[in-house]
C-alpha cells in the first residue's frame, strides 16, 4: 500500500458514506439496530474490550486524553477513540499516543464491500468498529470510548464500559438533541448502564439532578466530579482543564477501586504529559510565541465563553480568526465577543462551512472591527501581517478552522 492509496482510500470512505462532519444531520443515523448489525458481522470485537465511555458537551477528547495519558503512566496499554480528527483519518485511532496504522486502515476499509447491502453504515459507525477491532488485534489493557454526538442513540453506546463519564451537558446540536440543556441533558444520561458508576462534571443542579436520577433509576453508582478537590496541574494550559481534571480524579478512583493499580506518581506525569504521550492537539495549542499564536477547538457557546474568558484575562491585543459551520447557532456567540481585538472571519473548507457574508449584518451590529475571508488561510495570512509586537493571534471557532489551520502550517 503506498500513501497515495491510502488517501485515496480515506477520502472514498468521506465520500462513500454518510458522515456527519462533512454533511450534517442529514448524515445522522441514531439508534443502536444498525451499528449492533455491524459489530456482529465482525465478530463483536466489542464484547472483549474493558472501556471506558466518556460523553459530554464539551471537554470529552480532553478528558479522554488525560485519562489516556495517566493510565500510559501506570504502565497500561490504552486506545484511544476520539472524534473528529483535524488533520489526518488515524488520529482518530490511537494506542499509547500512536496513530493508528494506516495500512490496517486500508485493509478494513477494503472490507466495506463485503458488508451484506442492509447495514450500509454511516461514516461514524464505520470507523466506531474499526476501532473496536484495532484495539482488540492490538490487545489493549483499556479503550477509552468518546461519545460522537448525543449519547443514548450514539453508536458507541453498544459498549458495556467499566465506567461511564458525562464531562457536562450545554446547549449545542439542538437540532438533533433537544432546545434545552435538560432535554439535551437526558440524551446525554442515555449512555448510563445499569449498575456501571457514571462521573459526573455537570455543576448545574438541574442537569446534575437529571443525570442522578438517571444513575438511580438504573442502580448505578452516581460519582459527582463537580465536588473533587484538585492539586494536580496539566500541560494542557485552558483554563476550562480544571474541571475536566476533576472529572479525571474521579474516574481514576473509580478505575482504582475495580484493581487498577494508578500511582500518585502516575498521575502527576499523566497529567504534565498528555501532548507528548497522547499527541493529542487542538485544545488551548500554542502554535508559535513570536508572535503569541493560540489555537483551540471550541465551537459552541458555552466551550467558547470558557476560551473568551481566558483570552480576556490576556492584556494583550489580539488578532482573532474565526470560522463557523451551518448548523451552529452564532447570535449568543458574538454577544460575548472579546472587545480588545480585530476579528478575521471565515469560511470553513467543507460543505458545512458557513460563508460569513451570511451573518454579515450581526457582524455590523456587533460593532466590532472585523474583515471577511473566503479561506481560513486568508484570515490568518491578514492575521499575521497586521499583528504588531506585544499583540498575539487567535484561531478557532470551529474544528474545521483549526484543522485547517494546523493542516496547513503544522509542519511548514
Amino acid at each position: 500500500m503506498t500513501q497515495e492509496e491510502y488517501k485515496n482510500a480515506v477520502k472514498w470512505l468521506f465520500v462513500q458514506m454518510p458522515n456527519y462532519q462533512r454533511d450534517g444531520q442529514s448524515a445522522y443515523k441514531p439508534g443502536l439496530d444498525n451499528i449492533r448489525k455491524l459489530c456482529e458481522f465482525f465478530g463483536n470485537p466489542q464484547e472483549k474490550l474493558q472501556m471506558v465511555h466518556i460523553g459530554g458537551t464539551n471537554g470529552k477528547g480532553s478528558t479522554s486524553n488525560m485519562l489516556a495519558s495517566v493510565l500510559q503512566e501506570a504502565g497500561y496499554s490504552v486506545g484511544l477513540y476520539n472524534s473528529p480528527h483535524l488533520v489526518d483519518f488515524t488520529e482518530r485511532i490511537k494506542i499509547n499516543g500512536q496513530y493508528c496504522d494506516k495500512e490496517f486502515v486500508f485493509d478494513f476499509i477494503q472490507m466495506l464491500k463485503g458488508i451484506p447491502e442492509e447495514i450500509r453504515p454511516s461514516f461514524f459507525e464505520f470507523t466506531t468498529v474499526m476501532a473496536f477491532e484495532y484495539f482488540r488485534q492490538k490487545k489493549v489493557d483499556v479503550a477509552i470510548i468518546e461519545v460522537g454526538l448525543g449519547g443514548r442513540l450514539d453508536s458507541t453506546n453498544i459498549i458495556q464500559p467499566l465506567v461511564s463519564a458525562i464531562t457536562n451537558v450545554s446547549l449545542d446540536h439542538q437540532n438533533i438533541l433537544g432546545e434545552t440543556v435538560e432535554e439535551i441533558a437526558r440524551e446525554k444520561a442515555g449512555i448510563i448502564k445499569s449498575g456501571i458508576a457514571v462521573v459526573s462534571g455537570e455543576e448545574n443542579f438541574s442537569v446534575k439532578k437529571i443525570i442522578s436520577d438517571t444513575a438511580n433509576e438504573k442502580g448505578s453508582a452516581f460519582i459527582d466530579a463537580s465536588v473533587v478537590k484538585n492539586t494536580f496541574e496539566s500541560d494542557l494550559k485552558g483554563q476550562y482543564q480544571q474541571k475536566n481534571i476533576k472529572v479525571v480524579l474521579a474516574l481514576v478512583e473509580e478505575l482504582r477501586q475495580q484493581g487498577f493499580v494508578i500511582s500518585e506518581n502516575a498521575m502527576k506525569d499523566g497529567f504534565m504529559n498528555v501532548r507528548k504521550n497522547t499527541g493529542f492537539i487542538g485544545r488551548w495549542t500554542i502554535f508559535s510565541e513570536q508572535p503569541l499564536t493560540i489555537c483551540d477547538t471550541a465551537h459552541n457557546q458555552a466551550g467558547l465563553e470558557e476560551v473568551f474568558a481566558q483570552l480576556n484575562s490576556i492584556p494583550k491585543f489580539k488578532h482573532i480568526v474565526l470560522g463557523f459551520v451551518n448548523d451552529k447557532k452564532i447570535e449568543g456567540v458574538l454577544e460575548i465577543l472579546p472587545k480588545n481585538a480585530r476579528y478575521y472571519f471565515v469560511k470553513p473548507a467543507t460543505d458545512r462551512g458557513r460563508n460569513p457574508r451570511e451573518y454579515e449584518d450581526l457582524l455590523k451590529n456587533s460593532k466590532i472591527i472585523y474583515d471577511i475571508f473566503e479561506t481560513v488561510e486568508g484570515g490568518y495570512l491578514s492575521a499575521k501581517q497586521n499583528v504588531k509586537v506585544g499583540e498575539m493571534i487567535y484561531i478557532g471557532g470551529s474544528n474545521f478552522v483549526v484543522g485547517e489551520f494546523l493542516e496547513k502550517y503544522l509542519e511548514n
